[in-house]
């Protein structure tokens, strides 16, 4: 079993920053891409930035110059850091991590519970 766990959420400041953690856990061999996804009320869940194990990044239009995701493979980490946060970049985010857990297993899609962030005018 794989176990996501965020961290980092909250509430700030238009303007303000956040930076998100998600510890990946359990039985891992390897982790493909990590990312990061959000929802917000009444919003289907968007992509806002993901990672390949060897570092290439894609951010969604909205977020881009002000979000960066990063991801420590030693520590089965991945981060999103956030700048200049606006009111609509309120949600939870999710993050999600594609992982295989044996030598020749099928890649499977984990996900975190979620962390609200909330960024007030």
């Amino acid at each position: 079993q794989v176990q996501l766990v965020e961290s980092g959420g909250g509430l700030v400041q238009a303007g303000g920053s956040l930076r998100l953690s998600c510890l990946a856990s359990g039985s891992i061999f390897e982790i493909n891409a990590m990312g990061w996804y959000r929802q917000a009320p009444g919003k289907q869940r968007e992509s806002v930035a993901v990672i390949t194990s060897g570092g290439i990044t894609n951010y969604a239009d909205s977020v881009k110059g002000r979000f960066a995701i990063s991801r420590d493979n030693a520590k089965n980490t991945v981060y999103l850091q956030m700048n200049s946060l606006k009111p609509e970049d309120t949600a939870v985010y999710y993050c999600n991590a594609v992982v295989q857990q044996s030598v020749g297993a099928p890649m499977y899609n984990y996900w975190g519970q979620g962390t609200q962030v909330t960024v007030s005018s």
